[in-house]
Protein backbone atom coordinates (compact mmCIF):
# COMPACT_ATOMS: atom_id res chain seq x y z
CA UNK A 1 0.00 0.00 0.00
CA UNK A 2 2.85 2.37 0.81
CA UNK A 3 4.32 1.81 -2.65
CA UNK A 4 0.97 2.68 -4.22
CA UNK A 5 0.79 5.90 -2.18
CA UNK A 6 4.35 6.75 -3.21
CA UNK A 7 3.42 6.35 -6.90
CA UNK A 8 0.41 8.62 -6.38
CA UNK A 9 2.70 11.19 -4.74
CA UNK A 10 5.07 11.13 -7.73
CA UNK A 11 2.16 11.60 -10.12
CA UNK A 12 0.96 14.51 -7.99
CA UNK A 13 4.41 16.11 -8.22
CA UNK A 14 4.29 15.70 -11.99
CA UNK A 15 0.92 17.46 -12.24
CA UNK A 16 2.19 20.48 -10.29
CA UNK A 17 5.99 20.57 -10.71
CA UNK A 18 6.33 24.30 -10.05
CA UNK A 19 4.28 24.23 -6.84
CA UNK A 20 6.03 21.08 -5.63
CA UNK A 21 9.47 22.59 -6.31
CA UNK A 22 8.47 25.75 -4.43
CA UNK A 23 7.46 23.73 -1.36
CA UNK A 24 10.66 21.66 -1.46
CA UNK A 25 12.73 24.84 -1.73
CA UNK A 26 10.90 26.46 1.21
CA UNK A 27 11.51 23.40 3.40
CA UNK A 28 15.15 23.19 2.23
CA UNK A 29 15.88 26.82 3.05
CA UNK A 30 14.46 26.44 6.54
CA UNK A 31 16.46 23.27 7.16
CA UNK A 32 19.69 24.76 5.75
CA UNK A 33 19.49 27.83 7.97
CA UNK A 34 18.78 25.67 11.04
CA UNK A 35 21.66 23.29 10.28
CA UNK A 36 24.15 26.13 9.80
CA UNK A 37 23.04 27.92 12.95
CA UNK A 38 22.92 24.78 15.09
CA UNK A 39 26.32 23.67 13.80
CA UNK A 40 27.95 26.89 14.95
CA UNK A 41 25.95 26.98 18.20
CA UNK A 42 26.84 23.39 19.12
CA UNK A 43 30.52 23.94 18.37
CA UNK A 44 30.61 27.11 20.47
CA UNK A 45 28.59 25.74 23.38
CA UNK A 46 30.01 22.23 23.49
CA UNK A 47 32.38 20.81 26.08
CA UNK A 48 35.19 19.18 24.07
CA UNK A 49 36.19 16.94 26.97
CA UNK A 50 32.77 16.35 28.56
CA UNK A 51 33.62 12.82 29.73
CA UNK A 52 36.11 14.30 32.22
CA UNK A 53 33.96 17.22 33.32
CA UNK A 54 33.80 15.90 36.89
CA UNK A 55 37.58 15.38 37.03
CA UNK A 56 39.23 18.44 35.43
CA UNK A 57 39.31 21.75 37.29
CA UNK A 58 41.02 25.02 36.62
CA UNK A 59 42.50 26.76 39.67
CA UNK A 60 41.91 30.48 40.24
CA UNK A 61 42.62 32.79 43.18
CA UNK A 62 41.58 36.41 43.65
CA UNK A 63 44.78 38.35 44.33
CA UNK A 64 43.51 41.53 42.66
CA UNK A 65 43.19 45.19 43.59
CA UNK A 66 41.01 45.64 46.72
CA UNK A 67 39.50 48.82 45.24
CA UNK A 68 38.73 47.48 41.78
CA UNK A 69 37.75 43.87 40.99
CA UNK A 70 39.29 42.14 37.98
CA UNK A 71 35.86 41.61 36.40
CA UNK A 72 33.43 44.47 36.00
CA UNK A 73 30.72 42.65 37.96
CA UNK A 74 33.13 41.55 40.67
CA UNK A 75 31.74 38.01 40.70
CA UNK A 76 34.75 36.08 39.40
CA UNK A 77 38.42 35.92 40.32
CA UNK A 78 41.08 36.58 37.66
CA UNK A 79 41.27 33.71 35.13
CA UNK A 80 45.05 33.23 35.46
CA UNK A 81 47.60 32.65 38.22
CA UNK A 82 50.81 34.23 39.42
CA UNK A 83 54.02 32.24 39.20
CA UNK A 84 54.56 32.08 42.97
CA UNK A 85 51.02 30.84 43.70
CA UNK A 86 51.04 28.17 40.99
CA UNK A 87 54.59 27.13 41.97
CA UNK A 88 53.44 26.45 45.53
CA UNK A 89 50.29 24.59 44.51
CA UNK A 90 52.18 22.44 42.00
CA UNK A 91 54.14 20.96 44.91
CA UNK A 92 50.94 19.38 46.28
CA UNK A 93 50.38 15.63 45.99
CA UNK A 94 46.58 15.97 46.23
CA UNK A 95 45.76 16.08 42.47
CA UNK A 96 46.10 12.93 40.43
CA UNK A 97 47.57 15.13 37.72
CA UNK A 98 48.46 18.82 37.66
CA UNK A 99 49.50 21.24 34.94
CA UNK A 100 50.86 24.78 34.89
CA UNK A 101 51.47 26.35 31.52
CA UNK A 102 51.55 29.34 29.22
CA UNK A 103 52.06 30.06 25.53
CA UNK A 104 55.15 31.80 24.19
CA UNK A 105 56.75 32.62 20.85
CA UNK A 106 59.61 30.46 19.66
CA UNK A 107 61.86 30.71 16.65
CA UNK A 108 62.56 27.37 14.98
CA UNK A 109 65.70 26.85 12.89
CA UNK A 110 67.47 23.84 11.53
CA UNK A 111 65.41 20.83 10.45
CA UNK A 112 66.18 21.67 6.84
CA UNK A 113 64.51 25.07 7.00
CA UNK A 114 65.78 27.65 4.54
CA UNK A 115 65.13 30.38 7.11
CA UNK A 116 63.96 30.48 10.76
CA UNK A 117 60.21 30.45 11.37
CA UNK A 118 58.15 31.76 14.29
CA UNK A 119 56.17 29.11 16.14
CA UNK A 120 53.69 29.45 19.01
CA UNK A 121 54.93 27.09 21.71
CA UNK A 122 53.26 25.86 24.89
CA UNK A 123 55.54 25.63 27.88
CA UNK A 124 53.84 23.10 30.12
CA UNK A 125 54.39 20.29 32.57
CA UNK A 126 54.42 16.59 31.79
CA UNK A 127 50.83 15.82 32.78
CA UNK A 128 49.42 18.04 30.01
CA UNK A 129 49.15 15.23 27.46
CA UNK A 130 47.57 12.60 29.73
CA UNK A 131 45.30 15.07 31.53
CA UNK A 132 43.75 16.42 28.32
CA UNK A 133 43.98 13.07 26.48
CA UNK A 134 46.05 14.50 23.65
CA UNK A 135 46.45 11.89 20.86
CA UNK A 136 49.88 11.01 19.47
CA UNK A 137 50.82 10.03 15.95
CA UNK A 138 54.44 9.19 16.86
CA UNK A 139 56.12 8.81 20.25
CA UNK A 140 54.71 10.45 23.38
CA UNK A 141 55.29 13.27 25.84
CA UNK A 142 57.98 13.57 28.49
CA UNK A 143 57.85 12.24 32.05
CA UNK A 144 57.58 14.19 35.31
CA UNK A 145 61.27 13.53 35.89
CA UNK A 146 62.01 15.56 32.75
CA UNK A 147 60.25 18.63 34.12
CA UNK A 148 62.91 19.67 36.61
CA UNK A 149 65.66 20.01 35.62
CA UNK A 150 64.11 20.29 32.17
CA UNK A 151 65.34 18.02 29.41
CA UNK A 152 65.81 19.53 25.94
CA UNK A 153 62.86 17.68 24.42
CA UNK A 154 60.05 18.92 22.22
CA UNK A 155 56.67 17.63 21.01
CA UNK A 156 55.40 18.87 17.66
CA UNK A 157 51.87 19.19 16.33
CA UNK A 158 51.05 17.12 13.27
CA UNK A 159 50.81 20.27 11.16
CA UNK A 160 54.26 21.47 12.21
CA UNK A 161 55.77 18.04 11.74
CA UNK A 162 54.54 18.09 8.16
CA UNK A 163 55.94 21.57 7.73
CA UNK A 164 59.36 20.79 9.22
CA UNK A 165 59.90 17.13 8.32
CA UNK A 166 57.45 16.42 5.54
CA UNK A 167 55.15 14.41 7.82
CA UNK A 168 57.54 11.48 8.33
CA UNK A 169 58.33 9.94 11.71
CA UNK A 170 60.67 12.61 13.13
CA UNK A 171 61.38 11.00 16.51
CA UNK A 172 64.99 11.55 17.48
CA UNK A 173 65.50 14.40 15.02
CA UNK A 174 66.83 17.68 16.39
CA UNK A 175 65.94 21.29 15.78
CA UNK A 176 66.78 24.61 17.36
CA UNK A 177 64.16 26.46 19.39
CA UNK A 178 65.19 30.02 20.33
CA UNK A 179 68.77 29.06 19.53
CA UNK A 180 68.75 26.01 21.85
CA UNK A 181 68.85 22.47 20.55
CA UNK A 182 65.85 20.22 21.28
CA UNK A 183 65.17 16.60 20.38
CA UNK A 184 61.78 15.55 19.01
CA UNK A 185 60.20 12.88 21.25
CA UNK A 186 56.60 13.06 20.08
CA UNK A 187 54.29 14.17 17.27
CA UNK A 188 50.62 14.82 17.97
CA UNK A 189 47.85 13.39 15.87
CA UNK A 190 45.03 15.69 14.75
CA UNK A 191 43.90 17.57 17.88
CA UNK A 192 41.79 20.69 17.74
CA UNK A 193 39.48 21.04 20.78
CA UNK A 194 36.67 23.51 20.14
CA UNK A 195 36.59 25.69 22.12
CA UNK A 196 40.22 25.70 23.33
CA UNK A 197 39.04 25.29 26.90
CA UNK A 198 42.42 24.83 28.59
CA UNK A 199 43.58 28.32 27.58
CA UNK A 200 41.05 30.86 26.33
CA UNK A 201 43.55 33.74 26.23
CA UNK A 202 44.53 33.29 22.60
CA UNK A 203 40.89 33.24 21.52
CA UNK A 204 38.22 30.71 22.40
CA UNK A 205 38.59 29.04 19.01
CA UNK A 206 42.28 29.63 18.43
CA UNK A 207 44.48 26.87 17.07
CA UNK A 208 46.50 24.73 19.49
CA UNK A 209 50.20 25.55 19.73
CA UNK A 210 52.61 24.12 17.21
CA UNK A 211 55.13 22.81 19.75
CA UNK A 212 55.34 21.82 23.43
CA UNK A 213 58.40 21.92 25.71
CA UNK A 214 58.90 21.51 29.50
CA UNK A 215 57.64 24.48 31.50
CA UNK A 216 60.92 25.03 33.36
CA UNK A 217 62.60 26.04 30.10
CA UNK A 218 60.49 29.18 30.19
CA UNK A 219 61.94 30.12 33.56
CA UNK A 220 65.50 29.11 32.66
CA UNK A 221 65.45 30.99 29.34
CA UNK A 222 63.42 33.89 30.82
CA UNK A 223 60.77 33.43 28.18
CA UNK A 224 57.78 35.78 28.38
CA UNK A 225 54.30 34.76 27.27
CA UNK A 226 52.63 35.84 24.03
CA UNK A 227 49.10 36.11 25.44
CA UNK A 228 47.42 38.03 28.26
CA UNK A 229 49.54 39.26 31.17
CA UNK A 230 47.89 41.53 33.74
CA UNK A 231 49.27 43.44 36.75
CA UNK A 232 47.35 45.67 39.11
CA UNK A 233 49.85 47.36 41.43
CA UNK A 234 53.14 49.20 40.91
CA UNK A 235 55.99 46.76 41.39
CA UNK A 236 59.61 46.60 40.39
CA UNK A 237 59.68 44.68 37.11
CA UNK A 238 63.17 45.44 35.86
CA UNK A 239 64.17 41.79 35.43
CA UNK A 240 62.51 38.48 34.68
CA UNK A 241 63.08 37.43 38.28
CA UNK A 242 61.21 40.55 39.41
CA UNK A 243 58.38 39.55 37.08
CA UNK A 244 57.94 36.00 38.37
CA UNK A 245 58.08 37.26 41.98
CA UNK A 246 55.34 39.83 41.30
CA UNK A 247 51.56 39.64 41.60
CA UNK A 248 51.15 39.71 37.82
CA UNK A 249 48.92 36.94 36.47
CA UNK A 250 49.98 35.08 33.31
CA UNK A 251 49.78 31.32 33.92
CA UNK A 252 47.02 28.74 33.53
CA UNK A 253 46.74 25.97 36.08
CA UNK A 254 44.62 22.80 35.88
CA UNK A 255 44.30 19.84 38.24
CA UNK A 256 42.71 16.42 37.87
CA UNK A 257 40.68 15.44 40.92
CA UNK A 258 38.89 12.11 40.40
CA UNK A 259 36.93 11.95 43.67
CA UNK A 260 34.88 14.22 45.91
CA UNK A 261 37.40 13.63 48.68
CA UNK A 262 40.30 14.83 46.54
CA UNK A 263 38.33 17.93 45.57
CA UNK A 264 37.64 18.71 49.21
CA UNK A 265 41.32 18.27 50.09
CA UNK A 266 42.40 20.51 47.20
CA UNK A 267 39.90 23.18 48.19
CA UNK A 268 41.16 23.02 51.78
CA UNK A 269 44.71 23.45 50.49
CA UNK A 270 43.67 26.56 48.56
CA UNK A 271 41.84 28.01 51.57
CA UNK A 272 44.78 27.42 53.92
CA UNK A 273 47.24 28.90 51.46
CA UNK A 274 45.00 31.95 51.03
CA UNK A 275 44.86 32.43 54.81
CA UNK A 276 48.66 32.23 55.14
CA UNK A 277 49.22 34.69 52.31
CA UNK A 278 46.58 37.01 53.70
CA UNK A 279 48.50 37.20 56.97
CA UNK A 280 51.65 38.14 55.05
CA UNK A 281 49.88 41.08 53.40
CA UNK A 282 48.72 39.54 50.12
CA UNK A 283 45.19 38.78 48.87
CA UNK A 284 43.55 42.02 50.05
CA UNK A 285 40.17 41.09 48.60
CA UNK A 286 37.65 38.69 50.23
CA UNK A 287 38.59 35.05 49.79
CA UNK A 288 37.65 33.71 46.38
CA UNK A 289 39.75 30.70 45.44
CA UNK A 290 38.01 28.25 43.15
CA UNK A 291 38.13 24.89 41.47
CA UNK A 292 36.01 25.21 38.32
CA UNK A 293 35.18 22.30 36.03
CA UNK A 294 35.36 22.65 32.26
CA UNK A 295 31.63 23.15 31.66
CA UNK A 296 31.29 25.88 34.27
CA UNK A 297 34.55 27.46 33.14
CA UNK A 298 33.19 27.94 29.60
CA UNK A 299 30.03 29.50 31.03
CA UNK A 300 31.94 31.81 33.37
CA UNK A 301 34.20 33.01 30.57
CA UNK A 302 31.19 33.70 28.33
CA UNK A 303 32.37 31.50 25.49
CA UNK A 304 28.68 31.24 24.57
CA UNK A 305 26.76 34.51 24.74
CA UNK A 306 23.12 35.48 24.36
CA UNK A 307 23.60 36.60 20.74
CA UNK A 308 24.21 32.98 19.71
CA UNK A 309 21.05 31.81 21.44
CA UNK A 310 19.11 34.58 19.73
CA UNK A 311 20.44 33.48 16.34
CA UNK A 312 19.24 29.92 17.00
CA UNK A 313 15.81 31.27 17.90
CA UNK A 314 15.69 33.36 14.72
CA UNK A 315 16.75 30.35 12.63
CA UNK A 316 13.87 28.26 13.97
CA UNK A 317 11.49 31.18 13.56
CA UNK A 318 12.52 31.28 9.89
CA UNK A 319 11.84 27.53 9.65
CA UNK A 320 8.37 28.07 11.14
CA UNK A 321 7.64 30.77 8.54
CA UNK A 322 8.75 28.38 5.78
CA UNK A 323 6.49 25.65 7.17
CA UNK A 324 3.50 27.98 7.49
CA UNK A 325 3.89 28.87 3.83
CA UNK A 326 4.22 25.18 3.01
CA UNK A 327 0.95 24.42 4.86
CA UNK A 328 -0.88 26.97 2.73
CA UNK A 329 0.63 25.62 -0.47
CA UNK A 330 -0.15 22.03 0.52
CA UNK A 331 -3.74 22.86 1.33
CA UNK A 332 -4.19 24.63 -2.00
CA UNK A 333 -2.54 21.74 -3.84
CA UNK A 334 -4.62 19.04 -2.13
CA UNK A 335 -7.90 20.91 -2.58
CA UNK A 336 -7.06 21.54 -6.23
CA UNK A 337 -6.76 17.77 -6.64
CA UNK A 338 -10.14 16.99 -5.07
CA UNK A 339 -11.71 15.47 -8.23
CA UNK A 340 -9.23 12.58 -8.23
CA UNK A 341 -9.67 12.21 -4.50
CA UNK A 342 -13.46 12.14 -4.92
CA UNK A 343 -13.19 9.31 -7.43
CA UNK A 344 -11.08 7.29 -4.95
CA UNK A 345 -13.65 7.89 -2.19
CA UNK A 346 -16.51 6.90 -4.50
CA UNK A 347 -14.67 3.68 -5.32
CA UNK A 348 -14.48 2.79 -1.64
CA UNK A 349 -11.34 4.44 -0.25
CA UNK A 350 -11.78 5.36 3.41
CA UNK A 351 -10.97 8.66 5.03
CA UNK A 352 -8.01 7.00 6.71
CA UNK A 353 -6.63 5.82 3.37
CA UNK A 354 -7.06 9.30 1.85
CA UNK A 355 -5.31 10.80 4.89
CA UNK A 356 -2.39 8.33 4.64
CA UNK A 357 -2.08 8.90 0.90
CA UNK A 358 -1.63 12.63 1.37
CA UNK A 359 0.60 12.17 4.41
CA UNK A 360 2.95 10.03 2.31
CA UNK A 361 3.08 12.86 -0.20
CA UNK A 362 3.95 15.27 2.63
CA UNK A 363 6.67 12.86 3.80
CA UNK A 364 8.14 12.73 0.31
CA UNK A 365 8.23 16.53 0.17
CA UNK A 366 9.89 16.61 3.60
CA UNK A 367 12.51 14.06 2.53
CA UNK A 368 13.32 15.95 -0.67
CA UNK A 369 13.47 19.22 1.27
CA UNK A 370 15.79 17.66 3.86
CA UNK A 371 18.17 16.38 1.16
CA UNK A 372 18.26 19.73 -0.60
CA UNK A 373 18.63 21.46 2.77
CA UNK A 374 21.71 19.35 3.56
CA UNK A 375 23.25 20.32 0.23
CA UNK A 376 22.51 24.03 0.76
CA UNK A 377 23.86 23.88 4.33
CA UNK A 378 27.06 22.18 3.17
CA UNK A 379 27.55 24.83 0.48
CA UNK A 380 26.83 27.63 2.95
CA UNK A 381 29.24 26.31 5.59
CA UNK A 382 31.94 25.72 2.98
CA UNK A 383 31.54 29.25 1.63
CA UNK A 384 31.76 30.87 5.05
CA UNK A 385 34.74 28.66 5.95
CA UNK A 386 36.46 29.79 2.75
CA UNK A 387 35.83 33.46 3.55
CA UNK A 388 37.21 33.12 7.11
CA UNK A 389 40.17 31.08 5.89
CA UNK A 390 41.01 33.77 3.37
CA UNK A 391 40.83 36.38 6.13
CA UNK A 392 43.24 34.27 8.22
CA UNK A 393 45.60 33.82 5.24
CA UNK A 394 45.10 30.07 5.27
CA UNK A 395 46.14 29.59 8.92
CA UNK A 396 44.01 27.43 11.17
CA UNK A 397 42.09 28.90 14.05
CA UNK A 398 39.23 31.34 14.55
CA UNK A 399 35.60 30.98 13.57
CA UNK A 400 36.39 29.16 10.34
CA UNK A 401 36.97 26.06 12.51
CA UNK A 402 33.28 26.11 13.42
CA UNK A 403 32.19 25.96 9.78
CA UNK A 404 32.08 22.23 9.29
CA UNK A 405 29.32 19.63 9.34
CA UNK A 406 28.68 18.73 12.95
CA UNK A 407 26.94 15.30 13.08
CA UNK A 408 24.92 16.08 16.20
CA UNK A 409 23.74 19.44 14.87
CA UNK A 410 22.83 17.94 11.50
CA UNK A 411 20.87 15.05 13.04
CA UNK A 412 18.94 17.37 15.36
CA UNK A 413 18.16 19.93 12.67
CA UNK A 414 17.06 17.39 10.05
CA UNK A 415 15.01 15.36 12.55
CA UNK A 416 13.25 18.45 13.88
CA UNK A 417 12.60 19.75 10.36
CA UNK A 418 11.20 16.41 9.16
CA UNK A 419 8.93 16.11 12.18
CA UNK A 420 7.85 19.74 11.85
CA UNK A 421 7.08 19.30 8.13
CA UNK A 422 5.06 16.15 8.77
CA UNK A 423 3.22 17.91 11.59
CA UNK A 424 2.56 20.85 9.28
CA UNK A 425 1.15 18.48 6.67
CA UNK A 426 -1.28 16.84 9.09
CA UNK A 427 -3.92 19.53 8.73
CA UNK A 428 -4.02 19.64 4.89
CA UNK A 429 -4.08 15.83 4.75
CA UNK A 430 -6.85 15.67 7.38
CA UNK A 431 -8.79 18.51 5.77
CA UNK A 432 -8.94 16.89 2.34
CA UNK A 433 -9.98 13.58 3.86
CA UNK A 434 -12.93 15.16 5.72
CA UNK A 435 -14.63 16.63 2.66
CA UNK A 436 -17.71 14.60 1.53
CA UNK A 437 -17.27 12.56 -1.69
CA UNK A 438 -20.33 14.21 -3.27
CA UNK A 439 -18.57 17.56 -3.16
CA UNK A 440 -15.59 16.06 -5.02
CA UNK A 441 -17.77 14.51 -7.73
CA UNK A 442 -19.78 17.71 -8.29
CA UNK A 443 -16.58 19.42 -9.39
CA UNK A 444 -16.19 16.89 -12.25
Amino acid sequence: MFGYYARLALKSFGRNPGLSALMVLAIALGIAVCIMTLTVYHAMSGNPIWWKNDRLYTVTMDNWDPNSPYNADGKLPPPQMTYKDSHYLMSSSVPERKVVMYSSDGVISGAGLASPVRLSTRLTTADFFAMFEVPFLYGNGWSAADDNPPRPVIVLSREQNERLFGGVNSLGRTLRWNDHEFRVIGVLDDWFPRPRFYDLNGGSFGAPDGAYIPFAWGIELEQLGNENTACWKPEKLDTFQDFIASDCIWLQMWVELPTAASRERMQALLDNYWAEQRKSGRFPRPRDDRLTNVGQWLIDQKVLDNDNRMLVGLAFAFLVVCLINTVGLLLAKFLNNTPATGVRRALGASRRQIFLQHLVEVGALAALGALLGLVLAALGLASIHHLYAAAHLGERGGYQELMHFDPIGVVWAVALALLATLAAGLYPAWRVGRLPPALYLKSQ
